[in-house]
């Protein structure tokens, strides 16, 4: 697979932001990547303060200044044997972290799925969901991500595709397999057929009409996998995707799920409009592709 040569970490000086260190530190290792930890200060204004805007330079410079000591002193006695950049920039953090990561063509961001702000509580926070929409590298995300062991405990020992068959469904298995591959990890896909398909209403189809369906779906998944060259288990579940995908993960042990996100400019499909309720319900991080 392609090398991350460059890997982009997020920081809000929290425990979540901790957690996604020690996995981009895990993955700088393994790559030999130059890992990017950026801080990102919101301008005074956006605050709300008008009558502070007289001394906002100053203050700002302050507030640059006190972010920039924090982010040298964050985790400051790890990260060693790797290649470390530390940057602190003044803007909205969306979409400061998602021009920058555009930008210096970064080839991976490693953020946890929500920090510290005004929509720190919801489970999947305002700065990831833009990030998730709007960067072209791949996003590693995950809601537990505080829970990360030290980066040396850290393993992909299986790797997990979830896809919905969707025109993006190619790219998502072709990098998860390569990702499974770099590894030697085992790998495995899932997908999830809509209940409405099989039932409506309380009413159920002919139980035959169901076998069809998941023996169809597992058919084409198998012609994929053959046409990249792919070994792996295949999994064909009915029911809310969000679910049958955390059940999937939970049962095979996976320590990475690999997800499309549609695009650039959109998330729609079945997979694709639960993206983020897959990584809010996901028990182990997340790859966005």
């Amino acid at each position: 697979m392609k090398k991350f040569s460059r890997i982009l970490a997020p920081i809000a000086f929290s425990a979540r932001c901790e957690g996604a260190v020690q996995y981009a530190e895990a993955l700088a290792c393994h790559f030999h990547s130059e890992l990017t930890l950026l801080h990102v200060v919101m301008p005074l204004q956006t605050y709300g303060f008008p009558d502070a805007l007289a001394v906002a330079p100053e203050l700002m410079d302050e507030t640059v200044a006190a972010g920039r000591a924090q982010l040298e002193s964050f985790l400051s006695e790890g990260l060693k044997g790797i290649n470390v950049k530390r940057e602190v920039l003044e803007g909205e953090p969306a979409q400061t972290i998602v021009d920058y990561a555009n930008t210096g063509k970064f080839d991976l961001i490693v953020m946890p799925t929500h920090g510290y702000g005004p929509f720190r509580r919801f489970l999947l926070g305002s700065v990831t969901a833009k990030v998730l929409h709007d960067a072209h590298c791949p996003v590693l995300t995950g809601p537990h991500l505080e829970n990360a062991p030290a980066y040396p405990s850290i393993s992909f020992g299986k790797v997990l595709c979830a896809i919905d068959l969707g025109p993006d469904s190619r790219t998502v298995l072709d990098w998860g397999a390569a990702f499974a591959r770099e590894y030697g990890s085992e790998f495995a896909v899932v997908h999830s057929i809509p209940s409405s398909t099989v039932s409506l209403g309380g009413i159920y189809f002919d139980p035959e009409w169901s076998m069809q369906l998941k023996n169809e779906a597992r058919d084409r998944i198998g012609y994929m996998l053959e046409e990249l060259g792919i070994k792996g288990e295949i999994c064909v579940q009915t029911g809310d995707a969000p679910a049958m995908v955390r059940a999937a993960a939970d049962e095979t042990g996976a320590n990475l799920l690999v997800i499309g996100r549609g695009g650039h400019t959109a998330l729609m499909g079945r997979l694709r409009t639960n993206a983020y309720a897959i990584l809010r319900e996901s028990p182990c991080p997340v790859a966005a592709i």
